[in-house]
């Protein structure tokens, strides 16, 4: 095993792994600020409820449903241009960033609403029955009561964007991907390959590790 990883320029991998924790830390953060909203949009428009709008819900399901189903490979090569006005590059860690963005908000918006759809629907006709704003619902009702919810897609969202990081490297997105495909790949070096593999193994189990307890320490207030 020393022999194997003898040549490993560790330097590399620490930068790598940097670049794909930022890229991963990014990505979350700007999924869940248009993510949340979204998926509460689609709660409160879809039918039956509070704001019911089959114009606005149909036309949101219609653009996630379409993001959805856009590979993030064919995605990453699409976005290019919108990228480089965006970011103003479409390579390295930056680069990669909007494609990130646009691949997993959708998702992360069908896990919130989803968790919205859990709700009772008593505790919101409650809530109407005594006066309470939209805002007020919302803020007081509805996001306290799916926190867990939120965080536990935040967890699922966060480990689906650990393989986007890595894919993002084969159009020089940066990051472990990057290392892992002009080293590990394209020069035969079986023990970059390896660590980077390891590497990103080890940030799945601590993301799932760390939601988890969060979700459990929640769900008891």
């Amino acid at each position: 095993m020393g022999s194997l990883l003898a040549d490993i320029n560790w330097i590399d991998i620490i930068d790598a792994t940097k670049d794909t924790l930022f890229m991963l830390g990014v990505s979350v953060f700007f999924s869940a600020i248009i993510g949340i909203p979204l998926g509460i949009v689609l709660y409160l428009t879809a039918k039956k409820r509070i704001l019911a709008n089959g114009l606005i819900n149909n036309i949101l399901s219609l653009i996630i449903n379409i993001l959805r189903s856009i590979p993030f490979i064919i995605l990453l090569i699409v976005m290019m241009p919108l990228t480089v006005i965006l970011v103003g590059t479409s390579l390295g860690a930056i680069g990669v960033i909007p494609p990130l963005v646009f691949g997993a908000f959708p998702f992360f918006a069908r896990l919130v609403e989803n968790s919205l759809q859990e709700l009772d629907d008593g505790v919101i006709d409650m809530a109407k029955s005594c006066g309470a704003s939209i805002w007020q619902i919302i803020w007081h009702i509805l996001l306290p009561e799916i926190l867990p919810g939120i965080v536990g897609s935040i967890t699922v969202t966060a480990i689906a964007l650990v393989s986007y990081t890595a894919m993002a490297g084969t159009v020089g997105g940066g990051g472990l991907g990057d290392l892992a495909i002009r080293y590990g790949y394209q020069r035969f070096q079986t023990d970059v390959m390896l660590i980077t593999v390891v590497i990103m193994v080890v940030m799945v189990q601590a993301i799932q590790y760390i939601g988890d307890k969060i979700v459990r320490y929640l769900k008891k207030y």
